[in-house]
């Protein structure tokens, strides 16, 4: 099994929206930020505006390529916004068949070496919720440390959870990634 990151293109689109968006109450959706409560983007929305605008082509979103399998997105965003000093990651394996293979373990490990690379930080963060035990497992997994809980500030089916920040320094990373 060859897992890979790639840039969503153009053509790509439609496959994509298929993928993450078409179902409204897919599974993935009640453990990334269900506390948000989200609109999935229409077909229409994303092949004309958000997908083009903020999905192709777009360094800080990439596709998680399972063989030749579209499977999900690793993405990055700046907490701090225009400062550029505060980078978190996110992660969705939207297709649920591909769950508990290691795939998003591999893919975010890819994920993270590659910023590193490619960015001059010297911390890379990663924001969960308690209820997502596979996030924080996968954070651990990986190394991250978690850095700080926030209590009881997400309100998710009449139940009160944590805000979960997980972090990594640069040296951190390629002593335990060599």
């Amino acid at each position: 099994m060859e897992i890979t990151l790639k840039p969503l293109t153009h053509d790509e689109l439609p496959e994509f929206w298929q993928l993450a968006f078409s179902n409204p109450k897919a599974e993935w959706a009640q453990w990334n930020g269900p506390y948000f409560h989200d609109q999935m983007p229409t077909r229409r929305e994303f092949l004309t505006e958000l997908g083009v605008d903020k999905y192709q082509d777009n360094p800080n979103r990439q596709v998680i390529w399972v063989d030749d399998h579209m499977v999900g997105m690793v993405s990055a965003y700046f907490d701090d916004g225009a400062l550029l000093r505060w980078l978190d990651v996110g992660i969705t394996v939207y297709d649920e068949n591909y769950w508990g293979q290691g795939i998003g373990r591999a893919a975010l490990k890819l994920w993270i070496t590659h910023l590193f690379n490619h960015i001059n930080l010297p911390h890379i963060g990663l924001t969960t919720w308690s209820g997502n035990k596979r996030m924080i497992g996968l954070a651990e997994h990986l190394g991250l440390q978690q850095e700080a809980r926030v209590r009881q500030v997400r309100y998710w089916q009449g139940k009160y959870w944590d805000s979960v920040k997980y972090g990594v320094l640069r040296d951190e990373w390629f002593a335990q990634n060599n």
